[in-house]
């Protein structure tokens, strides 16, 4: 139907030299094409490559450590890390993420950790288990007890243990740590930081090492006893989510301060247990 409005004859000579053209899209081609599936992680410790060992292949983030050791603990290889990418450029604004390569129909995705699980789970076949590789319902709905304790408490003292910064920015962190309230993960809540004195309002929370340092070395007496000679958490036959999160804890735990670390180091099992899953877990992973 034409329009009942029209220009008038001088503005369409006018807009007549400038006439619109329309062309189709650019196909967006990358230069190099995604080989294998790659992890995006947070750079670690060191990021000098040993061509023969991969000892500076594993993440200082417990986070992204904790989807390394998932990965690598279902049986897969061969995957790639990259660390030259900012968290801002993640899902979410957060790291980890897993770029996976276009394959057969499937295009190439990029998944946040919540759906590294489903794509785990299409790559080994095994999605069907409804206890998650435990024996029994009484060790699945222990291991949620395992995982509190160790995103609680001591989450809190790595948080507490890393190297300190400015004094802003330390107030700042004790808010906050790793995109959640650490005061949350906490039980009983910490003090206010202002304290009850104050001319001010109560405001923020007063979180230091010592303040959590005792239920701390009950938290690793307590999984260094739970694991005993096992050669994986709670007895199980294969390694399951808890194993992978235990060991980015005490990894992460045997590279923070002397206070935190020790605590690990005395208990012998956990030390061995720690050696033995660093060493599977860096064999699946190639630097990007």
């Amino acid at each position: 139907m034409a329009s009942v409005f029209s220009l008038p004859e001088p503005l369409q000579r006018f807009l007549s030299q400038f006439p619109l053209y329309t062309y189709p899209s650019i196909l967006v081609t990358s230069r190099r094409p995604l080989q294998k599936p790659t992890l995006w992680i947070a750079p670690p410790r060191t990021t000098a490559v040993d061509q023969t060992f991969n000892s500076d292949i594993l993440s200082t983030d417990v986070e992204c450590l904790k989807w390394q050791a998932y990965i690598a603990l279902r049986g897969l290889t061969n995957i790639a890390v990259r660390w030259d990418i900012s968290p801002e450029g993640g899902i979410d604004g957060r790291l980890p993420c897993l770029h996976t390569p276009a394959f057969g129909d499937a295009s190439s995705e990029l998944l946040a950790p919540r759906s590294i699980p489903g794509w785990v789970d299409g790559r080994v076949g095994s999605g069907n288990d409804h206890l998650n590789g435990y024996s029994d319902e009484t060790l699945k709905d222990e291991s949620h007890a395992w995982v509190s304790l160790l995103e609680g408490i001591v989450h809190a003292a790595l948080t507490l243990s890393e190297p300190p910064q400015p004094a802003l920015s330390q107030l700042l962190r004790t808010a906050t740590a790793g995109g959640r309230a650490l005061a949350a993960t906490l039980s009983p809540p910490p003090a206010p930081l202002t304290g009850l004195s104050s001319v001010l309002p109560s405001y923020g929370t007063n979180i230091t090492l010592s303040s959590v340092q005792g239920q701390y070395a009950e938290a690793i007496a307590s999984l260094s006893e739970r694991l005993g000679t096992d050669k994986w958490f709670l007895g199980s036959e294969n390694p399951t989510a808890l194993d992978a999160l235990a060991f980015a804890y005490l990894h992460c735990l045997l590279y923070s301060m002397d206070s935190t670390r020790i605590e690990v180091t005395r208990r012998v099992n956990l030390v061995a247990w720690e050696q033995r899953v660093r060493i599977q877990v860096e064999a699946a992973f190639t630097v990007a």
